[in-house]
Formats: C-alpha cells, sequence, structure tokens
C-alpha cells in the first residue's frame, strides 16, 4: 500500500468545534451527555473519552467527569453504562425507571441507574491523565482517589463474570458490549426464545429521532427488552445470571479493553508505590486465556466465544483487532491483524478506514449501526493499537481517514466507510455533536 497522504482539513476549526461540543454537552457542569438529542444522560464508556478529550484543555473538568461517573458504582464494585443523574425520562427508553436498580442492595440509594455495564476504558484513560501531567500533584491525588474504584470494577469482572475462572468476563447483554446490534450476535439472537406477551409495554424512541434505518430492528430491541427483564429479575447478580442466561459471551473488545486497563492499573500502581500483585495475576492469566482461547485460525483474527453453546462467532468484526491496543498478539499473529487492515485499505475497495464490521461480507450493512459504520472510538483504538506495533503507516491512515470523515461530515455518532457514498453526503449517521466524537478528534489532532 502506497503511503497514506495527509488530507487537507481545517484543523484548528475542528479543534475549536470540538471543545464547543463538550462543553455544550455537559450538564450540570459535572458530567457530559453523548448527544443531547439522542441520549440525554451520563454513559459509561462515553464519559471515559470525554474525559480524554477534556483533559487537553480543561483538566479540571476531565478528572471532575471520572469522579462523577464513580458515584454511580455498585457497592460490588459494577459500573453500570447509564446514570440516571436526572430522573426526567426525557424521552428515553429504557429510563431510570424501567430499570428499577433501587430494588438492588449494592445500588447508591441516591443515584438511578441502569442494570449492565460498559468496557471498561476508565484505567488507561486515567493513565493517560497521568502521563501528560506527571507534574501536577492535583492529577496525583486524583489518580490516588479513584485508582481504587477502578481496582474494585475489574475485581467485580472477575467475580461475578467469570464463572469458570479463565480470567475473561463475560456479558450478559449486547448493549454491554458497546456494540449494540453487532452483527456478531445475529444467530445468538435468533436462538433466543420467548413469548411476546410476557414483555412489559415499552415504546422505542431512538428511532423517532434518528433515521430508522440506522437503528436496530424491532425484534432487536424486544430481544434487548427479554434479556433485561431476566437480569433484574435476578437482580443484576452475575452469578446469577450465568445459570439461567441464553446470551453469554466472551467478547473481543470487553476483555481487551479490560485487559489494557489492568495494564494501566499496574503501571500507575507501581508509581504510586500500590500493591499491584492481584492485579499483575489477573493480567497474566487474562493475556494468556485471551490469546489462546479467542485466536481463530481460519479468521486469522480474535473473535468472542458464545459460553452458553460453547463456540467461537467466527466473524471479522472491529473488536478482535482491538487485541493489538492490550499488547496480546505475539509478531506472528499481530502481522497477520495488520494484514487484514491494509487489504480492505486497498484503493480499488474504496473504503476508508476502520469499517466496524467485515466489509466483505454478505450482510455488511455500511449505514446500519454496527454492521458496517466507522465509529471514533474504535478508530481511536485500533490506531492505538497499531502504533503499539510500530505499524505506523496503517495507523496514520486510520486517523487520517477518521479526522477526513469529520472535517466533510461533521462530529456525528458513526459515519459510512465507503468513500464515494461519503463524499456524497451531507453529514454523518446517528447523533449530532457527539461527545466521543469530539473527545477523539481532540486528542488524534493533538497527538503530532
Amino acid at each position: 500500500m502506497d503511503k497514506p497522504k495527509k488530507p487537507h482539513i481545517a484543523e484548528e476549526s475542528m479543534l475549536i468545534q470540538a471543545k464547543e461540543i463538550l462543553i455544550g454537552n455537559t450538564r450540570d457542569g459535572r458530567y457530559t451527555v453523548p448527544s443531547s438529542r439522542l441520549y440525554p444522560y451520563q454513559w459509561n464508556w462515553d464519559s471515559g473519552f470525554a474525559a480524554m478529550g477534556f483533559a487537553h484543555f480543561d483538566l479540571k473538568r476531565a478528572m471532575l467527569e471520572l469522579k462523577t461517573l464513580f458515584e454511580g458504582q455498585w457497592e460490588n464494585g459494577m459500573l453500570p453504562h447509564i446514570l440516571f443523574h436526572s430522573r426526567k425520562t426525557e424521552g428515553y427508553f429504557p429510563g431510570p425507571n424501567y430499570w428499577r436498580s433501587d430494588l438492588v442492595n449494592a445500588v447508591p440509594s441516591a443515584l438511578p441507574t441502569s442494570g449492565i455495564t460498559q468496557p471498561p476504558v476508565h484505567g488507561f484513560i486515567l493513565e493517560r491523565l497521568v502521563d501528560q501531567n506527571s507534574d501536577s500533584t492535583e492529577v496525583k491525588d486524583f489518580a490516588q482517589e479513584i485508582f481504587p474504584k477502578i481496582v474494585k470494577l475489574h475485581q467485580y469482572y472477575y467475580s461475578y463474570r467469570d464463572p469458570n475462572q479463565e480470567g475473561l468476563a463475560y456479558i450478559f447483554h449486547p448493549w454491554a458490549s458497546g456494540r449494540d446490534n453487532s452483527p456478531l450476535w445475529d444467530d445468538l439472537i435468533q436462538t433466543i426464545s420467548f413469548d411476546k406477551k410476557d414483555l412489559p409495554s415499552y415504546q422505542r424512541v431512538d428511532n423517532l429521532k434518528a433515521d430508522p434505518s440506522e437503528r436496530p430492528s424491532d425484534r432487536d430491541y424486544d430481544v434487548y427488552v427479554y434479556l433485561m427483564e431476566l437480569a433484574k429479575r435476578l437482580q443484576y447478580d452475575g452469578r446469577l445470571i450465568a445459570e439461567e442466561s441464553p446470551f453469554m459471551v466472551q467478547d473481543t473488545l470487553f476483555n481487551a479493553v479490560l485487559i489494557r486497563s489492568n495494564e494501566a492499573l499496574i503501571h500507575l500502581g507501581k508509581r504510586f508505590g500500590r500493591d499491584v500483585q492481584q492485579i499483575e495475576e489477573w493480567q497474566e492469566q487474562s493475556k494468556k486465556q485471551f490469546d489462546d482461547k479467542l485466536w481463530v485460525n481460519e479468521l486469522g483474527l480474535y473473535a468472542p466465544f458464545d459460553l452458553r453453546n460453547g463456540h467461537h462467532i467466527q466473524m471479522k468484526e472491529i473488536g478482535g483487532y482491538t487485541a493489538l491496543y492490550a499488547d496480546i498478539p505475539a509478531p506472528r499473529r499481530a502481522e497477520e491483524i495488520r494484514s487484514q487492515i491494509e487489504e480492505i485499505a486497498q484503493p480499488e475497495k474504496d473504503f476508508r478506514l476502520m469499517p466496524s464490521f467485515d466489509p466483505m461480507h454478505e450482510i455488511f450493512d455500511p449505514k446500519r449501526y454496527w454492521k458496517g459504520p466507522i465509529w471514533p472510538q474504535m478508530n481511536w483504538l485500533v490506531y492505538q493499537g497499531l502504533k503499539r506495533y510500530n505499524f505506523d503507516e496503517m495507523a496514520s491512515k486510520v486517523k487520517w481517514d477518521f479526522l477526513e470523515l469529520v472535517d466533510k461530515l461533521g462530529f456525528h455518532e458513526y459515519f459510512d466507510p465507503r468513500k464515494a457514498v461519503a463524499d456524497q453526503l451531507e453529514h454523518g449517521y446517528g447523533g449530532d455533536r457527539f461527545s466521543w466524537t469530539a473527545a477523539v478528534v481532540l486528542d488524534l489532532i493533538t497527538d503530532k
């Protein structure tokens, strides 16, 4: 592949817009919503990336973002995927009245939350804040305060979400993967049977605020609700859910992020003189199991493992590539992963990097949510992974392809990877003025 050329983009203007978006999406001066129109509460991993963005121009605000997020941590360590600082429904389903987290003893009584979690980015986000502000006593004090909370979150995964004690956490809901309607889950979802009459009456609003053709289907949503109802009945106890849930997956993205955050906690703990033996034990087992169990030779890539049905979900999907950022593959496998990315980037294929699903697959859908579009935070993870293995040209391609899309189409939630199509569009897909898009733009442009 020819060396990628840096596109002509309005970097200074983009930086100004990115800052304005993060400030505009701030609520109560304490936390960020992903997008004011579509997602009106505080989301877990969105806030992690928002903190990364704020750190480039408002360090106090970055720390407050994480501090506010961990106000919602349960007593058992679980960090929910949504914190409902406002009890108003605000036209969002499922809202605070649906989850009934107040029925769970481990939940902070003053703050309603959801009952599922999301990929734990917080360890490496905290590490970045510390590394970028190594002379700041305030940052060091903050890191010392939040460090044990992140460790407690990781302890939750290894205690409640690893039933076979393998070092790989399972998820029981597609939303916990961060990739709601990924094709990864399609076949598994089809095997889940239930009587729709047993589901509570609910009204979707996401497909009223965004193009329905870009959103998950009604059938998908019925399954999402069924799985939430099962978890709610079991009071969100991960050990009990493991005995009953038909959806029980050791996901690539989720575990790669957990492993990368373990690494960050080990580095920070040693820096602060803390005992990190337990984290090192988690890490040793997790990295080995990820590499041994989730690698699929036929794909030349890592793939999720369906614990309930005992097999890999064999599809080439964005989560498998994030193993690079966690320093999991040995050089030979890393090169195999890099070559796949390079193949997608061949000019004759006319794709920007990095599609969220295999663009050569028959069910690739470049417009519908997680079935193909480019996602900002995923490009950031892949970019960091490629850099880690010194695949600098490919990393540059991932970076500038994304920044060019934002420059052309605005700070949207996700983007069409087809060059011929995206270049004719007026805007991206999903929510507009999106917080993690702004955060990733700030970080990538600042990274020289």
